[in-house]
């Protein structure tokens, strides 16, 4: 029994411990409150108080026999040693058991009622630590006060009061704390929530140095999936695209599983910073690890993939979004009909474009427009006319390139009548026809010869203030030189002058479509045309002129082309100097030989020289014929002029033989064989056959060819003895006749066939015995002197010719027969 009150003060000490136990006990349902029931208990030592207890006055203090210390103290015991009884207002025992100890904060997790470890409540816990982050917030004085708490806290706790918290910066200043402590355990859910409050604070460089103190922490071997996830989706969606990449390779380097979320984020982030091949790099390691495409990805993935130009991945992705129940949008059919209609899958692309119908979308401009645009560059022209229509009727306005493309395409493709349609139908939408547009029509129909449409269509691009291209010009000058509207060219010429172009190619393209048509009035028309506007031209199309001139006759006209022609500063070649030879051959007028001749004077070439030279008398030129030739044919340069040589040799060799100059033509061909000019016109086969073949020599040149050589041939046969079996002449067809024609006179032994003259060695060496055929190789039978000399005399003035011997005139050929 109690006594005395000078107890109260240790009763007073108990009551704070009984107090706080029933606040523990009625915070959690499972503690029950008895067996204190709202009363203040006195603890007395058997020492102390007497062993009769007795109720005090005006108080609920129960009284109990025997007690320890209260405070722990390091070498006393941690728990009550004795029993304590309980007794109630009457004194009657209401419990008897051991006490209840207080607990040393940090180091117990329970509290003792009697003999049994009471755990503290999750719910009191939280709210403890909840209470202390909040009032505290962060700092040492926050560190502190965790310090001070009266029960060991475990990452569940943690968790909790972080859910509850709520503030970032808080709730990592009580993680950071519980990372000291050494009952921290690694947490998943700790670092998710970590990251979410960053994240919704934009603080994405926190969440990079998080990440990284958290790669530390798995290496303990716990699972951190979520919250490694967690991270990259935060900074995809935050476009930290190096970031997140550099984040992905770490989980992925430490055998962390990447989910379909975050693999579709990433996916995201690269097509969005236009790196589409990174993107399908991300997607070939998506599929590896069995992970699938969401709904927004596959939208984002399949145009990507279509317009990389993957169309087949795209194509393969589209039907398994399909067969996973997603439904396509807009956006998917139209990027599949754009890129397949592009890489020319037509029939693709309209499968396509018909399954898009069916799903109900109403087609947009923009897949008319491609579909439209890829048959019309597939030269499938009908069906994007049909396209055309459809897209007309569904109430959409076509756009002014595709205007521009119909149009120019199909009048590319010939079909004038559609292209000029719809170029009306442009110009009545309010579209002004660009100068291609103007250009392709205007040129299609200048190609076609259709001169009205085109000239209506180049007054319309003027009158609108358009500036027609270079390429127009042209084509319409064109068009006009063919239709021979000179007049007309000239005025176009003129405005495309004014416009500000060069005309000297375009106008001399003109003139050489009159000289290619042969319209050699109108050429030289235009050439004066071209003079008065200052217009220059080059010297080939002059020299072109010049022979168009000269094969039409009209010498006087090309005089004056000809000292154009050799006044800037061209110089005039053996092949063109050879081609007035050739027309002075043929001439039958003596007007026209005078004009000729001046021609030929005016070329100032060498050759005019050596023709000179050639027709004058040994005291003039100092030499004999033979000598002279072999020097002008020295002078030439055989690796570049050795065909303009032959063609020389040919025609000068008939005009020789058309003068009559048979001793000179002779010299001529003897020394163009020394040159080998014609190296394989002799062939001497031994004993067997002996050939000369002139097919391709002139008529001049091969008589003269035949006359030497069989000269060669007596000499051989009579002086040496050699007789072949057999002798041939190689003419063909043309030159048989004028050979057999020349051999008639001296009765011949050689048979004609087909192309050849052939006669045995035996007859022809008997033949060669006669006086007449000796006189006919030696040249004795000259030609009539009188008819020569005055015609040398007409063409060389200045010349002085051999006089040769006038036996009775008895001609090698007529003359105007060759």
């Amino acid at each position: 029994m109690i006594y005395n009150r000078q107890l109260l003060s240790s009763a007073t000490n108990l009551f704070k411990l009984t107090h706080e136990f029933s606040l523990l006990s009625r915070a959690h349902s499972s503690i029950s409150a008895q067996p204190f029931t709202r009363k203040l208990t006195f603890l007395a030592s058997s020492s102390i108080f007497s062993p009769t207890p007795r109720l005090c006055n005006d108080s609920n203090l129960v009284g109990m026999r025997g007690m320890r210390c209260f405070c722990h103290d390091s070498g006393g015991s941690k728990e009550w040693t004795e029993e304590i009884e309980y007794l109630d207002e009457s004194g009657g025992v209401i419990y008897k058991g051991k006490g209840v100890r207080s607990v040393e904060p940090g180091l117990d997790d329970h509290v003792m009622v009697g003999e049994v470890k009471k755990p503290f409540v999750n719910a009191l816990a939280v709210a403890k630590i909840v209470e202390v982050v909040k009032r505290w917030k962060w700092g040492p004085e926050l560190e502190t006060q965790l310090d001070k708490l009266q029960f060991v806290p475990n990452m569940t706790h943690i968790a909790q009061a972080m859910k509850v918290i709520g503030d970032s910066d808080a709730c990592l200043s009580l993680f950071r704390w519980a990372k000291r402590q050494a009952w921290y355990a690694t947490s998943d859910d700790c670092y998710v929530m970590l990251f979410d409050g960053l994240n919704q604070k934009r603080d994405f460089e926190g969440i990079q140095s998080l990440f990284d103190e958290m790669v530390g922490d798995s290496a303990d071997g716990v699972s951190l999936s979520a919250a490694c996830n967690r991270v990259i989706r935060y900074l995809a969606k935050a476009e930290k695209l190096e970031v997140s990449f550099c984040c992905f390779k770490k989980i992925v380097d430490a055998g962390c599983k990447v989910d379909t979320e975050t693999y579709n984020s990433l996916i995201t982030l690269f097509l969005n910073k236009g790196l589409p091949y990174k993107a399908f790099e991300m997607y070939e390691s998506m599929e590896k690890v069995g992970c699938l495409l969401d709904g927004s990805t596959y939208e984002l993935m399949i145009p990507n993939l279509a317009k990389s130009g993957r169309l087949d991945a795209a194509f393969k992705l589209f039907q398994e979004m399909k067969v996973r129940d997603f439904r396509p949008g807009l956006n998917v059919f139209v990027s599949l009909v754009d890129s397949m209609g592009k890489a020319g899958r037509l029939d693709s692309a309209m499968k396509v474009y018909m399954e898009m119908r069916g799903y109900g979308y109403k087609p947009p401009p923009t897949i008319f427009v491609s579909l439209i645009e890829s048959y019309v560059k597939s030269g499938k022209l009908e069906t994007a006319l049909r396209l055309w229509d459809e897209m007309r009727m569904a109430g959409f306005r076509p756009n002014f390139g595709l205007y521009t493309l119909v149009i120019e395409s199909h009048a590319k493709s010939g079909k004038l009548d559609i292209a000029m349609s719809t170029f009306l139908d442009m110009e009545k939408a309010g579209f002004l026809p660009t100068p291609s547009t103007y250009s392709c029509l205007l040129e299609m129909h200048a190609a076609a010869g259709q001169i009205d449409p085109a000239m209506k269509l180049y007054n319309s691009m003027t009158n609108a203030g358009l500036r027609p291209g270079l390429s127009t010009y042209t084509v319409l000058l064109t068009l006009l030189a063919n239709k021979k509207l000179v007049d007309v060219a000239a005025k176009i010429l003129l405005e495309m002058k004014t416009m500000g172009y060069s005309v000297d190619v375009t106008a001399s393209d003109v003139l050489m479509v009159y000289i290619k048509e042969g319209s050699v009035d109108l050429a030289l028309r235009w050439l004066r045309f071209m003079g008065s506007s200052g217009i220059r031209t080059n010297n080939f199309i002059i020299r072109q002129l010049f022979e168009s001139c000269m094969k039409s006759g009209l010498y006087e006209s090309a005089k004056p082309l000809l000292d154009t022609y050799v006044n800037s500063a061209a110089k005039v070649d053996l092949i063109l100097y050879t081609s007035i030879l050739a027309h002075l051959v043929r001439c039958q007028e003596e007007k026209n030989e005078r004009h000729l001749m001046s021609i030929l004077s005016a070329t100032k070439h060498k050759a005019h020289t050596f023709m000179c030279g050639l027709f004058t008398g040994p005291e003039h030129r100092g030499q004999p014929v033979l000598s002279f030739v072999r020097e002008f044919f020295q002078g030439i340069d055989y690796e570049l002029e050795e065909g303009a040589a032959k063609y020389f040799v040919n025609v000068l060799l008939n005009y020789l033989v058309l003068m009559g100059q048979i001793n000179r033509a002779r010299c001529v061909w003897k020394v163009a064989y020394e040159n080998k000019l014609f190296p394989k016109a002799i062939v001497f086969d031994q004993h067997i056959a002996w050939s000369l073949d002139v097919r391709n020599l002139s008529v001049g040149a091969a008589l003269i060819a035949v006359v030497h050589t069989l000269h060669r041939f007596r000499k051989r046969m009579l002086y040496y003895g050699i007789v072949p079996r057999r002798i041939k002449l190689v003419t063909g067809a043309t030159l048989k006749i004028v050979i057999a024609q020349m051999f008639s006179s001296v009765e011949s032994p050689f048979e004609v066939s087909k192309v050849v003259l052939r006669a045995s060695g035996d007859s022809v060496m008997e033949w060669f015995k006669k006086p007449i055929v000796q006189q006919f190789l030696l040249n004795e039978i000259p030609s009539r002197s009188d008819i020569l000399m005055h015609r040398l005399n007409i063409l060389f003035p200045s010349s002085a010719p051999e006089v040769r011997s006038l036996s009775p005139p008895k001609p090698l050929i007529a003359v105007r027969e060759i």
